[in-house]
C-alpha cells in the first residue's frame, strides 16, 4: 500500500509525512491531534498516479474535474479551527479526493461526507476503502443543501468557497455545534467559523484562502 508513490519505500513515506508535520508545526499549527492525523495518513493514496510524487508537499494538487486537493496546511487550519475532541458526528461538503475526510474520520467519532461530482464520488470512495477508513459515510449530491437525514451535527467542514455561509448547514448544526467554511468571492475567501448558541449564532473570521467555488442550489451557479 505504502510503496503505491513509485520508486518510493515505506520508510521514506513515512519519513515524508513527519516531515509534512513539521512544516506544518512551524507555520502555527498547534493541534496535536490534528499533526497526528497527518502524521497517520497517507496523502498519496488520495492523489491520481501521475502527481503522488508530490503527496507529502505543503502544496495544493490538481485531482481532475476540475477540483484540487488542498494545501495540508489548510486542511490542518480548517480542523484545528473546528476544536475537535473525537466526539463529535461531523458532515464534511465536498469530499473531493476524500483526504481530509480520513483526517476527519480520526479527529471525529463519525463522519458523514457529500460530493457532488460523480467520478470524485467514486475515487474517494475507492481511496477511503484502501486507507482502511470505517466511520465514513458519504452521497453524491448538492452539498449545500447538507444531509439533513443524519443532522444535528457537532462540526461542519465547507471545501469549497461560498458567496455566504448555506443557511441549510447552520440549521442543521447541534446547539453548540460548528461549522467552517471559506466565505467571499470567486477569487478570494475567509475561514469563517460559524458557531450555534441555541436560537442565535456567533460568526468569527479567520486566514485569507482561496478555494475551488462552492456549487450548488445555496451557493454558486454551475
Amino acid at each position: 500500500m505504502e510503496g503505491a508513490v513509485t520508486g518510493a519505500a515505506p520508510s521514506q513515506l513515512t519519513g515524508a509525512r513527519r516531515r509534512l508535520v513539521e512544516e506544518l508545526r512551524g507555520k502555527g499549527i498547534r493541534d496535536e491531534r490534528v499533526l497526528r492525523a497527518v502524521e497517520a495518513t497517507p496523502r498519496h493514496l488520495f492523489m491520481p498516479t501521475g502527481v503522488r510524487h508530490r503527496a507529502y508537499e505543503d502544496a495544493a494538487v490538481l485531482i481532475g474535474s476540475g477540483q484540487t486537493i488542498s494545501q495540508p496546511f489548510v486542511h490542518a487550519r480548517s480542523l484545528e479551527l473546528l476544536g475537535l475532541t473525537g466526539t463529535e458526528r461531523a458532515l464534511e461538503i465536498g469530499t473531493g479526493s476524500g483526504y481530509q475526510t480520513a483526517l476527519l474520520a480520526q479527529l471525529a467519532r463519525a463522519v458523514f461526507s457529500v460530493e457532488r461530482i460523480p467520478a470524485l464520488y467514486d475515487k474517494a470512495l475507492a481511496a477511503l476503502d484502501a486507507a482502511g477508513v470505517r466511520n465514513v459515510t458519504l452521497q453524491c449530491a448538492d452539498g449545500t443543501a447538507g444531509w439533513a437525514a443524519h443532522a444535528p451535527y457537532d462540526a461542519i467542514v465547507v471545501g469549497a468557497g461560498a458567496p455566504d455561509v448555506p443557511q441549510p448547514l447552520v440549521n442543521q448544526l447541534a446547539d453548540g455545534g460548528r461549522l467552517l467554511v471559506p466565505v467571499g468571492d470567486l477569487e478570494l475567501q475567509r475561514l469563517v467559523l460559524v458557531t450555534r448558541r441555541g436560537d442565535r449564532v456567533e460568526r468569527q473570521s479567520y486566514d485569507p484562502v482561496r478555494f475551488v467555488p462552492l456549487v450548488g442550489g445555496h451557493g454558486w451557479s454551475a
